[in-house]
C-alpha cells in the first residue's frame, strides 16, 4: 500500500511513490505527453496505480503566493476530476508552492548538471509534494 505523488505540468508529470509504510517518498519517473494532452497523462498515471499498489494519490496544487488559483491550478483541478472518474483511489490536493524551487536547490547542492536537472526536476518536485504530505501525517 503506497501513496503516489504527482507534479503535473503542461507536457510532463513527475511521479513519486512512498515506501509501503508511508514514511519516505522516492522519485519514480517523469511521464511525457504532448502539450496539454491530459488524456494521455491520465492513461499513463492510471497504468502505474495497480502495479505499484497505490492506495492514495497526492496531486500537487499550484497556487499563487496570494492563494489565488491560476490557470495551472485549474488544469490540476480538472485532472483530479478525470482521475476520480477513472479510479476509486482517493486524490488529495496538496499545495505545491515553491516545491520546484526546493527541488532545484537540492539538485544544485548535489552538484547535478544542468542537463540532468532538467530531466529529473519534475520527479524531484513530485518527491517534495509527496514528502510534505507524508510528513504532515506523521505529526499527528
Amino acid at each position: 500500500m503506497r501513496t503516489m505523488g504527482l507534479d503535473l505540468g503542461t507536457k510532463t508529470c513527475g511521479v513519486a511513490l512512498s515506501d509501503p509504510m508511508g514514511i519516505i517518498a522516492r522519485a519514480v519517473v517523469t511521464l511525457r505527453f504532448a502539450s496539454d494532452d491530459y488524456a494521455d497523462a491520465l492513461k499513463q498515471v492510471l497504468a502505474l496505480i495497480k502495479p505499484n499498489d497505490v492506495t492514495n494519490i497526492v496531486l500537487g496544487f499550484p497556487k499563487h503566493m496570494n492563494n489565488d488559483i491560476g490557470i495551472s491550478g485549474q488544469y490540476c483541478l480538472r485532472f483530479k476530476e478525470l482521475l476520480e472518474a477513472e479510479t476509486d483511489v482517493p486524490i488529495i490536493m496538496w499545495d505545491e508552492r515553491l516545491t520546484t524551487a526546493a527541488a532545484q536547490r537540492i539538485l544544485i547542492m548535489a552538484d547535478v548538471s544542468r542537463k540532468k536537472r532538467k530531466q529529473v526536476i519534475d520527479q524531484m518536485a513530485a518527491v517534495q509534494i509527496l514528502q510534505g504530505y507524508l510528513d504532515s501525517r506523521s505529526r499527528y
